[in-house]
């Protein structure tokens, strides 16, 4: 009996023991994998425009001083609490959120909170040649920042306290506060500048960043994932998940294998079959919204002969819009005539899209000197995305229809980061391309895509400065009336339509498909990701 007594014990001290155990294991981590479809420039979002570097950086790793709430389509707090705009709108008064942490990470761990120090920094190093950061874009500069003038539309900046600052503007400019709430004015820590400055270790910046936002970046291994850890301290909303990861996969059909084998659980950019297949899986959810964005193939007006309006003309008449979208969308893309969708403010209704007229394409291009046709390059990216679902077949669509007007096309499919690049300093004749908008005002197109600025910082790619459509932008900036802008931009669309400096293709709808127990993710009609929100169940 006494021998029972103490096996009897034993159990009963096991089995505490082992519920003590249990109570102290930590509980499992939630992680979200995200199949991506291309690597990132880097994490110094400021240097690049490329919408898969916003999103590995500037949506997860930063905040700025404003937001865009897509709900109400207005501009909200983020790391500014509440700002004040003068009288004669040159001045716009931020009153910082205090408390706010940067990340520690490597070398660095922060002695102090986020301060007007940090937002000074951040823009001083765009805007001034002399900052010693300033230098580390190369001699195009920062490419959101000189194709929106900002060097020349901010007079001066001004801390006028520890958490109070001011930006005084040459003019009175409608779309400063939307402009920042883009990815590229994301606020950098100034003592982290300071320390990196002294080790001369300016490629951390790149590859080791460092913000406020929800999200800290772990690892990366290019072409291959990203590893990010939820911000213990993060300000705002804690997000749901601990640990989040790209898993870079550029084929969209290995995209959608993964998805379907569960490794991971949300997919972006997926092909109009892969939409049509879910939906008739029970596993798979499609979540989509329509885009506020455009597919172009950008004409360069800096190569002979495409610097004659009649060749663009023609090549416009000679693409087979409807033939592309029916291949390539499946029907889940509206055709484009402008550089913005339909339903923005101030699109021009009465702009019809190029009709398909290979009769008209010949005779124009042969009022041009070239009855005969000539030869050019088409440039496209080997890997599939929301603008762009197949682009060796795409491109080899725009091949055949030009060749029916005697125009020999060559299809270079050149690696996504060296097409940016290349495209930047114009190299290109032909580019497949596509743009987009951040927060809903025409002026996010019209300014990056169409100003003179553009061209020298190369995001207009179709590398056309023409005074008039340069000054209707301009103007349309410095009035909050949006009746005088929408009649300034309509101008600037009609110019735009008639020089042809585009092949407009087509608005997309923006899609992603994830797995069954993802809650609480939405896709952004600007194309950006925010995770902050989304629970695995």
């Amino acid at each position: 009996m006494k021998r029972k007594l103490i096996v009897a014990g034993c159990a009963g001290l096991f089995l505490l023991s082992a519920s003590l155990v249990a109570a102290a294991k930590p509980a499992a981590l939630k992680s979200l994998t995200i199949c991506t479809e291309a690597s990132p420039d880097g994490f110094d979002v400021v240097q690049y425009n490329a919408l898969v570097t916003t999103n590995a950086s500037a949506d997860l790793i930063f905040n700025g001083l404003v937001a865009f709430d897509e709900a109400t389509s207005k501009v909200v707090p983020a790391l500014a609490e509440k700002w004040d705009v003068s009288a004669d709108g040159l001045s716009y008064t931020f009153y910082l959120r205090q408390n706010v942490h940067f990340h520690t990470r490597g070398i660095f761990k922060p002695s102090r909170a986020f301060n007007a120090d940090d937002v000074a920094f951040t823009f001083d190093r765009m805007l001034n040649p002399a900052n010693p950061w300033h230098k580390v874009a190369g001699p195009s500069g920062f490419p959101h920042a000189q194709s929106l003038q900002l060097p020349e539309r901010v007079q001066a900046i001004q801390k006028l306290g520890p958490n109070t600052i001011r930006f005084t503007l040459k003019k009175p400019d409608a779309t400063f506060l939307s402009v920042l709430t883009m990815g590229f004015a994301s606020i950098y820590s100034a003592e982290y500048a300071d320390q990196l400055l002294k080790a001369n270790r300016f490629s951390d910046f790149n590859l080791e960043p460092v913000g406020t936002g929800p999200f800290k970046l772990r690892n990366y291994q290019r072409d291959a994932l990203i590893r990010y850890d939820r911000n213990p301290q993060y300000w705002g909303a804690r997000p749901q998940i601990d640990q989040l990861i790209y898993a870079i996969t550029p084929d969209p059909a290995v995209r959608a294998q993964r998805l379907n084998a569960g490794e991971c659980q949300v997919s972006l950019s997926p092909r109009p079959q892969d939409v049509s297949a879910a939906r008739a899986d029970q596993v798979l959810k499609i979540v989509e919204a329509p885009g506020f964005m455009t597919a172009f193939v950008a004409l360069n007006t800096q190569h002979k002969p495409l610097d004659n309006k009649k060749v663009r003309q023609a090549i416009n008449l000679a693409f087979d819009r409807s033939n592309y979208l029916n291949t390539l969308f499946n029907g889940t893309a509206l055709p484009a005539s402008n550089p913005y969708p339909p339903g923005t403010w101030s699109y021009a209704q009465n702009l019809q899209p190029w009709p398909h007229n290979i009769a008209r394409a010949k005779q124009l291009l042969a009022e041009a000197g070239y009855p005969k046709g000539f030869e050019t390059v088409i440039w496209t990216r080997p890997t599939g995305s929301t603008l762009n679902p197949n682009p060796q077949t795409g491109a080899e669509l725009l091949q055949a229809d030009l060749e029916k007007i005697g125009i020999k096309a060559q299809v270079r499919i050149v690696e996504w980061g060296e097409l940016i690049r290349e495209a930047k300093q114009g190299a290109h004749d032909l580019l497949f391309m596509g743009w987009a908008g951040d927060n809903g005002d025409p002026d996010n197109f019209l300014t990056p895509q169409f100003s003179c600025a553009a061209v020298r910082s190369g995001t207009n790619f179709a590398r056309f400065c023409q005074p008039e459509l340069d000054n209707l932008i301009a103007q349309a900036k410095v009035t909050t009336d949006q009746a005088r802008r929408t009649q300034l931009y309509l101008a600037a669309q009609k110019i735009i339509y008639d020089e042809a400096l585009w092949i407009p293709i087509g608005h997309p709808k923006v899609t992603a498909l994830t797995r069954g127990n993802i809650v609480g993710y939405r896709v952004s009609p600007f194309g950006r990701q925010n995770f902050t929100a989304v629970s695995v169940n």
